[in-house]
């Protein structure tokens, strides 16, 4: 079972550091931003295993249990955790280390949810594998 203190043990999806451009007017990291990686953390996860494109069609259960600060190390670890037959889930989970030797701390998770599309951006779909 996975220690819920601790990332998943996988590669994140995304790893970057929060930058003053993305904070709101209280000074911590906008909560649109964070979303923003998150779905492109989880889209990054649907395109492989959709095999192509695929566009964001909803967000599920996110809270912000800390903020972000200027400098954390901000890691999304996804994975697909439902197949339809045109669309699919990603549970993202959002980490920060707030220094270099401090422990990662979970920010928030969510499950967003993805439609196939194929070139016309008509619904396609997902090999069942």
């Amino acid at each position: 079972m996975a220690d819920p203190d601790s990332p998943p043990a996988m590669e994140p999806a995304i790893r970057m550091v929060a930058m003053p451009a993305d904070t709101n007017p209280s000074g911590d990291i906008f909560g649109g931003w964070i979303m923003s990686i998150m779905d492109m953390a989880g889209g990054n996860t649907a395109y492989q295993r959709a095999g192509g494109r695929v566009a964001t069609v909803g967000v599920k259960e996110i809270a912000f249990r800390h903020p972000v600060r200027v400098g954390d190390v901000v890691s999304c670890y996804a994975e697909v955790v439902r197949v339809g037959r045109t669309s699919l889930d990603t549970r993202v989970s959002l980490w920060v280390q707030h220094d270099r030797q401090g422990k990662p701390v979970k920010v928030t998770e969510g499950v967003y949810s993805f439609v196939a599309l194929d070139d016309e951006g008509r619904p396609r779909p997902v090999d069942q594998e």
